[in-house]
Formats: C-alpha cells, sequence, structure tokens
C-alpha cells in the first residue's frame, strides 16, 4: 500500500487534546473502558453522560463527574457516542444534536446509523470513528497489562482539517495505538465488515453446528458427548484463540497429523467445489446475498421495521431456537458437567 493506513504510539499525539472536555455519552462497558483507559493515559477533563441508572452511580464511584447526556453534550467538546446502535437516533436527536457547537468532535465506535443516514451530524463538526474491535471488558484487560485493542479509524467530516490528529490521540488514549490502528475508507466499509461477520459467517458456522450435532445423535451418539466434542469442552474457542494468535495455517501443528490432514483437505475439497452437497461457490454466494443487503440498505431498513413492530420476528426465532432440542439439550449438559463460569 502506498499509503499508511497502520499507525502506532508514535503517531497519537496526545497535546491535540489539551484543554478539551471529553464527554463519554453512556457508561457501559464499552464506555467505562474507554473512559478509564483515557484517564489512566492522562486525558484530563473527563466527564460520563448518562441515564440516571446503575451505570451513572458506578461513573461516580470511579471518580468521574456524571451528568444528564444532555447536560454533559453541553459541556464537551469532544463527545464519544457509544449508546447502543438501536437507539442512537432517538438520543442524538433529544439530547445531542441541541448541544452540538461549532468546532465539537463526534466520536462513533460503530458505523451504523452515520452508513444509513438514521444519524446526520451538522457540518461544522468533525466526525469520527475509532472502534475497537474487542468488547470493552477487553479494551481495559489489555490496557491494564500494558497492551491495548486494536481500532478502526475513519474521518466521516474533517471540518477542523485535524480530525485524523484527534482520532488518533483518542485511540491511542484508549490504547489502541499499543497494538495498532488500522484506518480504513469509511464508516460504511466498517458497518459492512462487521454485519458480515453477524450475517454471513456466523450463521454458517452456527448451522454447520447444528448440522453436526444432528447427525451424530441419529449415529446413537449422546446428547451430552454431542455438545461436548461440538464446542462445551472449549476446543474449538481455544482453537480460534490460537488462530488470532499464530494464524489459520500457523496452529494446525497444535493437532495431530490426522487432524491437520482431514482439516485442509476438506477445505480444499470446498474450495475445488468437489462436494456433492456444498460447495465453496455456495457459501460465497450465501455470504455474497447478505453483503448486497448490507450494502443496499436493505437489511437496514427491516431491522428499523422490526424495531417499529415491537420486536416480532426478533421474539419468534429466539423462542424457536431457544427451545429447541439441541438447546435444552445444551443447557442440561452445562448444568450437569458443571461448566458454567457464572457465579450469580
Amino acid at each position: 500500500m502506498s499509503e499508511k493506513t497502520l499507525f502506532k504510539n508514535q503517531d497519537g499525539d496526545l497535546s491535540v487534546l489539551d484543554d478539551r472536555t471529553v464527554a463519554v455519552i453512556g457508561y457501559g462497558n464499552q464506555g467505562r473502558a474507554q473512559a478509564l483507559n483515557m484517564r489512566d493515559s492522562g486525558v484530563e477533563n473527563i466527564i460520563i453522560g448518562n441515564r440516571g441508572d446503575s451505570s451513572k452511580e458506578q461513573a461516580k464511584k470511579d471518580g468521574f463527574e456524571a451528568y444528564s447526556m444532555d447536560q454533559a453534550a453541553n459541556k464537551a467538546d469532544i463527545l464519544f457516542f457509544l449508546v447502543p446502535d438501536e437507539v442512537q437516533p432517538q438520543v442524538y436527536k433529544e439530547k445531542i444534536e441541541p448541544y452540538l457547537k461549532e468546532g465539537d468532535v463526534l466520536n462513533f465506535a460503530s458505523g451504523y446509523n452515520i452508513t444509513y443516514n438514521l444519524i446526520t451530524p451538522p457540518e461544522n463538526i468533525d466526525v469520527i470513528m475509532i472502534a475497537p474491535r474487542m468488547i470493552g471488558t477487553m479494551v481495559r484487560e489489555l490496557y491494564e497489562v500494558g497492551d491495548g485493542a486494536p481500532s478502526f479509524l475513519a474521518i466521516n467530516q474533517n471540518y477542523s482539517g485535524k480530525a485524523k490528529d484527534i482520532g488518533l490521540a483518542l485511540g491511542k488514549a484508549i490504547g489502541s495505538t499499543r497494538s495498532g490502528i488500522i484506518e480504513i475508507d469509511s464508516f460504511a466499509l466498517e458497518t459492512k465488515s462487521d454485519l458480515l461477520m453477524e450475517q454471513g459467517l456466523i450463521p454458517i458456522i452456527l448451522n454447520a453446528m447444528i448440522a453436526k450435532y444432528e447427525l451424530e445423535i441419529a449415529e446413537g451418539m449422546p446428547p451430552a458427548g454431542a455438545l461436548l466434542e461440538l464446542y462445551l469442552s472449549r476446543e474449538l474457542g481455544y482453537i480460534f484463540e490460537k488462530m488470532a494468535e499464530q494464524g489459520i495455517i500457523g496452529q494446525m501443528p497444535l493437532h495431530s497429523q490426522t487432524s491437520q490432514y482431514g482439516q485442509i483437505s476438506r477445505i480444499d475439497e470446498l474450495q475445488e467445489g468437489e462436494a456433492e452437497e456444498v460447495s465453496y461457490n455456495d457459501i460465497k454466494k450465501f455470504m455474497g446475498r447478505q453483503l448486497r443487503n448490507i450494502g443496499n440498505g436493505k437489511f437496514a431498513r427491516e431491522w428499523s421495521n422490526e424495531q417499529q413492530m415491537g420486536y416480532p420476528v426478533f421474539h419468534r426465532l429466539f423462542e424457536k431456537y431457544n427451545n429447541s432440542e439441541m438447546i435444552k439439550e445444551e443447557q442440561k449438559t452445562i448444568k450437569e458437567l458443571g461448566l458454567s463460569n457464572d457465579l450469580t
């Protein structure tokens, strides 16, 4: 690549945040992690905007000045907008937009609402995205051990001419430059990548898991045995963890040669289209259809309509799968084998 897209610690300058007030709007998992990391990085003048619930009380216990969302928006120059995507448009219209001032910075951790024009900020502010690629607890835990969660950076509006410098400074403050910040061309790219993971890849993986379970039950395997081999043993999670550390092929020597051959030969079988029932092209077509519906806004319209109707399809499908025989056996097996880490 001719242009630099990967940024590290030396690329972020925290001094660009001097004399500015940073408001974290939404003190959930991401909000708390990012606020604590910024404070530990030496960023001053951090305030919290949250509704009056336990999260607001937690912010006070953590030593932050906590306000209502509109009060925090009015006081701040830089706003981290970290409430859930589905409530962002309403919160923005009622609590944020009336208090935005020329030269303010609005920072998102997801591109969804900007991509689909559900939020349209005024032209006289900077609109940026620092999007950690990990959940909030990991953003904090990695920071505490001297590491950091990698993030995407995108610039949607550069009114000040310094939006990228501000974005890199914020990324450094939350610890992302320790690992690396990858700059991407648009909020839309982050949205497509995120949604395609959720709507393309994960449905294929979960359907494959359901199919394996059903085939093994038909062969006489006890449900607990099928589920333990499938994912309850955590072996699959360990494999994915090692993929992240060593690569897909790099982790294969951790398996027996029988396992390695079985995996790589059947990957190739799908790639070459030799499988009779399903091929790589079938999988790619499914993924491609999801990407088209993400890109043309069909999914966003579908999801907005679902919210307006009171989530009837979502609740029906959740109940359908939550009450399936596989999930009933899963919960039974987790309890019988003492596999849960939930201490509540």
